[in-house]
């Protein structure tokens, strides 16, 4: 059963460039639309009636306080900061002089929401990409993490820090934060790689996709409000599962495109900024047929919420909308986590006489489509663009 919401509705398989259709005819081209947007829009709709000075500092004030409560204390700060600066110490050396570790290192980067300036309060970890020269065997992987112990050790032995080897890389912890680092090869060896023998070339490929989207958010989004916007939107996807499809990189994006992408080419205040997320995903922005934001860290056009399955998609709009209401009849200190509880999605609310109700999916996936095939519903979307 498909039903439409927020604009186009979802779509089924067999969308692709050339591709005939019933008959031997042509299908159309693939034209993505832009969900309706306020802020762009703002010229033909003039506002009505303007929001009273003191609710809009107020909610200012509550994004701001919100904000100071989420970014880590001095404490946590200069707990990661000091791991870190030890951990590079020591992938530095091993770069210069490698000893008796066989694979060589081409480059340490250091990425996420630590390098960003977006960490949460009591999430102390900062995190890492080692790239090999050498194919990142398991055994290689664990032995790099046994060596950076060892070294690290080495210098403060009285220091309770552990190594544990993950998927992924491993993951260096004292008692105050932890490292947790990435270990991925150089791009021509990932085609060489093998499913048991080396990691899995799907994080090795994301491990490289971390270090371009670390280099995008350097050199796009340091404006303040940005990252301010960034660790909001990490709180509210932490706290309502709704949103809990949307990657790391999806809500950098959005915060990047609510607050620069407008008319006047200049950055939106934090309260219209925030406000104009959760209208764009209310509008369908992240839905099947949406040009939404083209991944700028890719060489070829893929909209970054493609990525998501159609139930995800749907799940993240009709999140969205609830919350959109409520935000709309002052319910944002709810909303940012000041008062209340996640609950204003999922359960009935009422604001000065106004009833709340959650929304319900509007999308329901045939039993006979597997979560494989559900993907390729978009495929042909990205194709043919």
């Amino acid at each position: 059963m498909v039903m439409q919401r927020g604009g186009m509705g979802m779509r089924g398989r067999g969308r692709g460039r050339g591709i005939g259709g019933p008959g031997g005819k042509m299908q159309p081209p693939f034209i993505p639309h832009v969900p309706f947007d306020l802020v762009l829009a703002e010229p033909a709709f003039p506002p009505v009636r303007a929001v009273p000075q003191e609710t809009e500092e107020a909610f200012q004030a509550a994004l701001l306080k919100r904000n100071q409560d989420l970014t880590p204390s001095e404490k946590e700060a200069n707990a990661v900061t000091n791991l870190v600066t030890k951990a590079q110490a020591v992938f530095d050396n091993l770069i210069v002089n490698p000893g008796n570790f066989d694979a060589c290192i081409e480059e340490v980067r250091q990425v996420g929401p630590y390098k960003q300036g977006t960490m949460l309060t009591g999430t102390n970890v900062a995190d890492f990409v080692i790239v090999l020269k050498t194919l990142p065997t398991k055994e290689a992987n664990e032995a790099l993490g046994n060596k950076v112990w060892e070294s690290l050790k080495a210098k403060e032995p009285k220091e309770v820090l552990t190594m544990v080897a993950t998927e992924k890389g491993f993951d260096l912890s004292n008692t105050e934060a932890t490292a947790r680092v990435q270990v991925t090869t150089i791009h021509p060896n990932l085609k060489k790689l093998e499913a048991g023998l080396h990691l899995d070339v799907k994080h090795c490929q994301a491990a490289h996709s971390a270090i371009k989207y670390s280099r995008w958010f350097e050199d796009n989004a340091q404006q303040p409000t940005i990252k301010t916007l960034v660790r909001l939107l990490r709180d509210l996807k932490r706290r309502f599962s709704g949103f809990e499809p949307l990657t790391p990189w999806m809500l950098d994006l959005l915060a990047h495109y609510a607050i620069l992408n407008n008319p006047m080419c200049q950055a939106l205040p934090l309260t219209s900024a925030f406000k104009r997320v959760l209208q764009l995903l209310s509008a369908g922005f992240f839905l099947p047929g949406s040009a939404g934001i083209t991944d700028p860290c890719e060489s070829y056009s893929v909209r970054v919420h493609t990525t998501m399955t159609l139930e995800d998609q749907d799940l993240v709009c009709l999140t969205a909308q609830t919350l959109l209401r409520v935000l709309s009849h002052g319910g944002y200190k709810q909303i940012l986590g000041i008062e209340g509880n996640s609950s204003i999605v999922t359960e009935m609310s009422v604001w000065d006489g106004v009833v709340v109700n959650p929304l319900e999916r509007a999308y329901e996936k045939p039993a006979d489509v597997t979560g494989e095939e559900d993907m390729e519903a978009e495929a042909g979307d990205m194709e043919a663009e």
